[in-house]
């Protein structure tokens, strides 16, 4: 028997990896096979449909296009499917004993020497399931309940397993292979390459985008991956153990599992930024899964796309549940600049209403109406109390001379206008109808703030993320803005913003339309282009780095998920928002009464330990219960801490010109905002190897290398401060740089 440490020579491991790749050539000649077929499948389905007929068309022809069209759709589906798995599609192979008669079979109730059993069988897990013409599987998808031994199985508990292998390939070429032993010594005829597939997993260069770990999932990370649909999972840990990849893997495997359920209704994967999707968004369609949807928390509500923050400050005023009292307030007061009162001639008798009798009607709609759906229950009213002042001749007369009168079309229209929920966040800039709405709630001081970062976002022409939920909350007390025949066009078919607050606002003060448009004078209209729909329910929401979401967030997310399951990724020690308590209820109001279960990771598979130890002992000095790691891989090279000349480019530049020689790949300069304008141009360089970024937004991420700018400053900028740091601090893998002023 050879013993399973030893090394086998260049030419047994060539011999392993060609064996490999004539099953690969196999697997890759049926897919061939298997696209010819869904082409004809796709011009069957055409001819389906074919007709030369001009006019009316035959029930059976309708079904033949309903035909074609079903057939083509199913062809172009697994035609894409199949082009998509063709990088890497075959990664491991199983040698074991039948797993049929093995089944969950732990390593303490197998016979002794079970390993040299000559009734062993050969299985091979991809990313997609292929069958020959006999439909005898090639390949076993890595989701189906046969692959889950290549995930479980340890040394301790083997199921069975006596070898496992990844194979490393580019494209349909193996390149590779890497070999855990489960068995306590190897067969004769069975070798074992390499030291692990995990440990070159873990070395291997980062890129722009996230790789799916679907080759090296460990144990207690595929316990979470298939853990039930149903309910609230919550996975934990803290830096580089996997989080973020693990929940992507879940929920491919609730798409397998479940892909009536999980399809139909939908699956949205929440995160904290563009640069997050953007770097996850190749994970799901690597694994056989495009349906499902990635938004950032600026992106959830359709018509707004943002990244921008606010300043901390700033966001702690809009995240927290006070916010809505604010916000209710102004969505049930007048709009700013109706007319107070009610003058008009309506057959012939002068008409007058008082403004409180106006003040009184509104509330009376609103506590049975939202405000954009409450527009002919409030004519209703306005007519009654019209009648009641009047009281002359018949009142079915007068009631229809009313409804006909158009100057009460004019006074509705400016009295009861369809409001969309971003312009009522839009008063808001005016200082003193903040101050009006928010005392009691807020300080001057923080409402002259919220009221500058209104203004803010006309200057800029976005809206920040916390505004977002803002706007979220308004629509859900507005209701839809609603559609006018084409002969009433009003308010909401005016594109122009300048016109549009001509009509709505022409009251208004001088000052206050100055605050709503930019400071050369022109309205930021696209503010309110588009128009905010319902929330869409989903079937199953993924949050990660859900420490983060503010409450205000979270009710903005839970409008998503009245039907939905879930799959909550964080860790509290990097938490950028700091009423963890009102975060929390918020958070369980969204859950409801849904069963939980919970997951914690607790290896850092990212950083090397000498990386890791740097940043845990920043943090334990500020949070010293943080959720602390063990980091399995060192480099034997110690993070540099440097001090900066004072020329920051300078010294940026020869931290990027000697990690470029000491990385393959990719490198951050994560940056205070201080410095972001001044060391933009880095941005791209060194064949665009570099990237230059704030410390928010590279949550999520991770890079070969980084240089961190100026710690004290992502401290002192940052929402969350130390935990913010924290997260910059574990986004290398391999080096890392800190740059520090000298005093």
């Amino acid at each position: 028997m050879s013993h399973p440490t030893a090394a086998p020579t260049t030419d047994v491991v060539a011999r392993e990896i060609a064996a490999e790749q004539a099953h690969v050539d196999t697997v890759y000649a049926e897919l061939s096979r298997a696209s010819e077929r869904a082409g004809l499948v796709a011009a069957d389905g055409m001819s389906r449909g074919r007709t030369d007929r001009v006019g009316d068309i035959r029930d059976e022809e309708i079904t033949g296009l309903f035909e074609r069209d079903a057939l083509v759709f199913n062809a172009a589906r697994r035609q894409a499917s199949l082009d998509q798995q063709y990088e890497g599609l075959v990664f491991g192979r199983l040698d074991t004993l039948d797993l049929d008669d093995v089944g969950s079979t732990s390593g303490s109730d197998l016979p002794p020497q079970w390993w040299l059993a000559s009734d062993r069988q050969v299985r091979y897990i991809g990313r997609l399931g292929v069958r020959d013409e006999d439909y005898e599987p090639l390949v076993i998808d890595w989701r189906a309940p046969a692959a889950a031994a290549f995930y479980r199985a340890t040394p301790a508990q083997p199921y069975g397993v006596i070898r496992r292998r990844v194979l490393r390939s580019s494209g349909p070429v193996v390149v590779g292979v890497e070999d855990d032993l489960m068995a306590p010594e190897a067969p004769d005829d069975l070798v074992v390459v390499g030291d692990g597939a995990l440990m070159a997993a873990l070395t291997r260069t980062r890129g722009s985008r996230m790789r799916d770990i679907v080759a090296t999932i460990q144990r207690h990370q595929d316990e979470a991956i298939r853990a039930p649909g149903r309910g609230v999972t919550e996975i934990t840990g803290g830096p580089g153990t996997g989080k973020t990849v693990v929940a992507l893997h879940r929920a491919a495997y609730l798409l397998y599992n479940e892909r009536r359920r999980y399809e139909g209704g939908g699956v949205l994967v929440i995160g904290p930024s563009s640069a997050y999707t953007a770097y996850i968004e190749r994970v799901l369609p690597s694994l056989g899964e495009d349906s499902v949807t990635l938004r950032s928390l600026g992106d959830v509500v359709d018509a707004i796309t943002t990244g921008r923050l606010d300043r901390p400050e700033v966001a702690a005023i809009k995240g927290t549940l006070r916010v809505r009292r604010l916000l209710e307030r102004v969505a049930s007061d007048r709009v700013p600049g109706a007319p107070d009162g009610f003058r008009a001639f309506v057959g012939g008798q002068a008409i007058t209403i008082a403004p409180a009798q106006l003040d009184d009607i509104r509330r009376r709609v609103l506590r049975g109406h939202q405000r954009n759906s409450g527009a002919a229950s409030a004519r209703g009213m306005l007519a009654e109390a019209a009648w009641a002042t009047h009281r002359a001749g018949e009142r079915a007369d007068f009631f229809e001379s009313f409804e006909q009168s158009m100057a009460v079309d004019d006074f509705m229209e400016r009295w009861w206008p369809q409001v969309d929920p971003r312009e009522v966040l839009l008063w808001l800039a005016d200082t003193d109808l903040a101050y009006r709405h928010g005392r009691g709630i807020f300080t001057d001081g923080e409402l002259a703030a919220f009221a500058e970062s209104i203004r803010e976002a006309v200057e800029l022409g976005t809206w920040s993320v916390a505004d977002v939920a803002l706007i979220d909350d308004l629509s859900a007390r507005l209701g839809l803005v609603q559609q006018q025949p084409a002969e009433d066009r009003g308010f909401y078919e005016i594109d122009d913003l300048d016109e549009r607050l001509g009509v709505q606002s022409r009251e208004l003060s001088p000052r206050t339309l100055a605050q709503m448009t930019s400071r050369s004078g022109e309205p930021r209209d696209h503010l309110l282009q588009g128009q905010v729909g319902a929330p869409e329910d989903y079937a199953h929401i993924l949050v990660d780095e859900a420490q983060d979401l503010s409450p205000m967030q979270w009710r903005m997310v839970g409008r998503r998920a009245e039907y939905a399951s879930w799959t909550i990724v964080g860790d509290a020690a990097q938490a950028s928002w700091s009423d963890a308590g009102e975060a929390r209820a918020a958070r369980e109001q969204a859950f409801g009464t849904q069963p939980r279960r919970h997951f914690h990771l607790d290896t850092n598979y990212r950083n090397a330990r000498e990386i890791f130890d740097y940043a845990r002992d920043v943090v334990m000095r500020f949070i010293p219960d943080a959720d602390i790691p063990n980091a399995v891989r060192e480099t034997g090279v110690e993070p540099l801490d440097q001090a900066m000349t004072g020329d920051i480019v300078a010294d940026v530049e020869r931290s990027l010109a000697a990690l470029i020689d000491e990385v393959s790949g990719s490198i951050a300069v994560i940056t205070p905002t201080r410095y972001a304008d001044t060391l933009a141009d880095l941005d791209g360089s060194h064949g665009g190897r570099v990237t230059v970024i704030d410390p928010m937004s590279t949550k999520g991420l991770e890079w070969d290398a980084t240089v961190v700018v100026d710690p004290d400053a992502i401290i002192d900028e940052a929402p969350g401060g130390i935990r913010v740091l924290y997260v910059a601090l574990t986004r290398a893998a391999h080096r890392m740089t800190v740059l520090r002023p000298r005093d």
